[in-house]
């Protein structure tokens, strides 16, 4: 078949990649560059995480939430202008979370994606000539103290019900760990099976240079509409013209929204807006990737510098950056590695993007509701990179009519459909 993939982010790239594997021709569109700037892969924290299967809504966090309306430094912000727009979606984020048996089916459906991911994202960079992209070093998180680190007893229960493997550090292994890393830590918790990618832009190119070396086609162009006749999709409406296929995978981040209304499908999708500052030639800093636990941010050596990267602010995807958000982020990592400097000597290459996320933290994967020929692959959150392989075999499975392996139930764009009956 003639399957047409909107976007070309880590998702959309695996997709491609994959449906290229099952002999059909492919068609990527993409206004922009491949992984570039305005792709959340291109930000994200670097981290190819099994235990990256913890939520955002927890049963304690509805207490916060008035002081993160209050604190404009703090990890999580929301912008007072956009709370009207955002309540609908902030009333469902707040109920996934509510209990521990919500959350931990969350915590399930987020590791039947996650679990083999290194493992995958290693097989594919060999696959790509790149093995020097992806590194399978371990993840770090590291705690004042033991007691700071049992103070998050919900979060570790979820990776241990999920089957992560951890290694407890004390004061002394973290420091032969991370010689640079503050004494203010004293107690790391090492996920060994982590694993990171040294540059995310080059990858997802990677990716995509190897689906067009197969066959693909790569339009740079906007789509702006679907064509159905009845039930069967006839062609995708870019802003280049019409582009006649027989099915398409959405797969356009926060994006997606618009074309998944189109195809039947109201899907509460809102951007986390994330941010991170890449420090340049930096000098003391971690040698490999930690998350300072008073940070909640990913500090990552990267080919181009320590990338910062953390934050979550709701407000509108058009709303102009914070770029308070990113000193926020160098100011912390000044405390946490002593030998980086001064704040005015370093060199910070600035960005934010777009999470596309739903409230109850699963991305939407499966066939619309207009359509079988249209199938979605949006809202990973703060997964999607991790989850780009994974989600990739998933759609190709979905479309050949092959059964998956994975529960899918979670994933699937009818559990919003009663959003369409009340509004």
């Amino acid at each position: 078949m003639h399957i047409v993939v909107v976007g070309a982010g880590i998702v959309g790239a695996s997709c491609a990649l994959e449906l290229l594997r099952d002999g059909h021709q492919v068609t990527i569109v993409e206004p922009g560059k491949p992984g570039g700037r305005q792709s959340a892969s291109y930000g994200h924290g670097c981290w190819i995480s099994p235990a990256s299967v913890v939520p955002m809504s927890t049963p304690s966090l509805w207490r916060q939430i008035p002081g993160y309306l209050l604190n404009p430094h703090g990890p999580l912000v929301i912008r007072w202008r956009h709370i009207g727009a955002l309540l609908p979606w902030l009333i469902r984020f707040l109920v996934a979370g509510s209990t521990v048996p919500r959350v931990e089916r969350t915590a399930q459906a987020l590791a039947s994606l996650l679990a083999d991911s290194p493992a995958r994202h290693s097989a594919l960079a060999e696959e790509l000539g790149r093995q020097d992209l992806i590194r399978r070093e371990g993840l770090l998180y590291a705690y004042p103290s033991r007691e700071h680190f049992e103070a998050e007893a919900l979060a570790w229960h979820l990776r241990r019900l999920t089957g992560l493997r951890w290694r407890e550090l004390d004061a002394a292994e973290l420091s032969a760990r991370e010689p640079g890393l503050s004494e203010h830590y004293r107690f790391g918790v090492l996920a060994e099976d982590g694993a990171h990618c040294v540059d995310p832009e080059s990858y997802v190119s990677a990716i995509i240079d190897a689906a067009v070396a197969r066959g693909a086609k790569l339009l740079k162009t906007k789509v702006v509409d679907l064509a159905f006749e009845g039930r069967r999709l006839r062609s995708i409406l870019t802003e280049s013209g019409p582009l006649a296929c027989d099915r398409a995978v959405i797969a356009a981040g926060v994006w997606s929204k618009k074309l998944a209304q189109i195809a039947g499908d109201r899907v509460p999708l809102e951007s986390e807006r994330g941010y991170h500052g890449v420090i340049a030639s930096p000098r003391g800093g971690p040698l490999h990737p930690v998350m300072p636990s008073d940070g909640k941010m990913a500090n990552t050596p990267t080919a181009k510098g320590l990338r910062l990267s953390g934050q979550v602010e709701l407000a509108s995807v058009d709303t102009p950056p914070s770029w308070n958000r990113v000193d926020i982020l160098v100011d912390h990592a000044l405390k946490t590695y002593p030998s980086l400097g001064r704040k005015t000597d370093l060199v910070v290459d600035r960005w934010m993007g777009h999470r596309p996320s739903t409230p109850d933290g699963l991305p939407v994967i499966g066939s619309s509701s207009r359509s079988d020929d249209v199938v979605y692959a949006f809202g990973h959150g703060h997964v999607g990179f991790a989850s780009g392989p994974t989600t990739g075999r998933i759609v190709a499975d979905q479309i050949a009519g092959r059964p998956s392996d994975r529960d899918l139930k979670p994933f699937s764009p009818r559990r919003f459909r009663w959003i369409g009956r009340a509004g």
